[in-house]
């Protein structure tokens, strides 16, 4: 498969030529499977992605970009997190988006405070969140076993260090603990005593460099025998894919699961039901600032 004559391929579309190439695959067959997933995407488009003249944008594109990795054998992520920023529709912009207000994510302006105290998110709104994969799992005594967390995130400049957590305990349950696993360190901590906010800078292994992607991994123990009802993710800055997994026991389901947004002042709320390995999920695709999620009742 010769590279295409006068265009240099973007790391994008070299890896994408690379997959097809390695993986032995036409693109008429990857079209077909694409199809199948209910994410259509014809040959004729995937050549011109593999040849670097167009690139996935739109929300329906980049849902199919996650069937594409997984028909090539590649890690959730791996192509999505070598794309550049999408390129600007409209009239032109000049700068990332902005956080959006703090008070509209967390209205608890005084335990916010505290709980920031001393930390610094200057990086917050230089790293663009690609995707955010959050899973739960519930054990049979209906309480919180396992949350594991995955964000692939790219700078847009120069000498980002670190990210910012803001997570908080369900009622009448003790302090959650952190637990970094992949590519960062705990730099610094607070929590709100009368709240239960807490906050945390999470280091990198070192400064990024400018359109540099790094993969983050923790884990939020929660210790306590109060029955979950609730997992959410709550972000001030748009979020490219954002995927929320809730893992039931078989024998503790619940007896309704919904999930809900509310993005804008808009709430949002669509009815769940579990799959074969009693999961469900939300799925949100070029999310904006707010609070995103799945809740249930016993």
């Amino acid at each position: 498969m010769p590279e295409p004559v006068g265009i240099r391929l973007s790391p994008f579309a070299g890896a994408l030529r690379r997959a097809i190439r390695e993986r032995g695959a036409t693109l008429e067959r990857l079209a077909e499977h694409l199809r199948d997933q209910g994410t259509p995407v014809s040959a004729a488009t995937l050549s011109y992605w593999q040849s670097g003249r167009s690139r996935p944008e739109r929300a329906l594109s980049l849902a199919a970009l996650r069937h594409v990795e997984r028909f090539l054998g590649l890690r959730g992520g791996e192509l999505a997190g070598l794309l550049d920023a999408p390129r600007p529709r409209g009239r032109p912009a000049h700068r990332p988006p902005s956080p959006a207000p703090m008070s509209r994510v967390w209205p608890d302006a005084r335990s916010r405070r505290r709980a920031l105290h001393g930390l610094r998110p200057r990086d917050e709104a230089r790293l663009t969140r690609l995707s955010i994969v959050s899973r739960l799992e519930i054990g049979p005594d209906r309480t919180e076993r396992r949350q594991w967390n995955r964000n692939i995130l790219r700078a847009e400049q120069d000498g980002v260090t670190s990210m910012v957590l803001l997570f908080w305990p369900d009622a009448h349950q003790p302090p959650p603990t952190l637990v970094p696993t992949r590519n960062c360190t705990i730099a610094a901590s607070n929590r709100d005593e009368d709240s239960g906010l807490t906050a945390a800078e999470l280091r990198f292994p070192r400064p990024l460099a400018r359109h540099e992607t790094i993969i983050v991994e923790y884990e939020i123990e929660q210790g306590g025998a109060v029955p979950a009802t609730n997992h959410e993710q709550r972000g001030r800055m748009p979020t490219r894919e954002l995927l929320i997994e809730v893992r039931f026991d078989p024998a503790a389901l619940p007896r309704r699961c919904e999930q809900f947004s509310d993005i804008g002042g808009r709430p949002l709320v669509r009815p769940l039901t579990w799959d074969d390995s009693y999961t469900v999920h939300a799925l949100g695709l070029d999310v904006r600032p707010g609070a995103f999620g799945i809740r249930w009742s016993w």
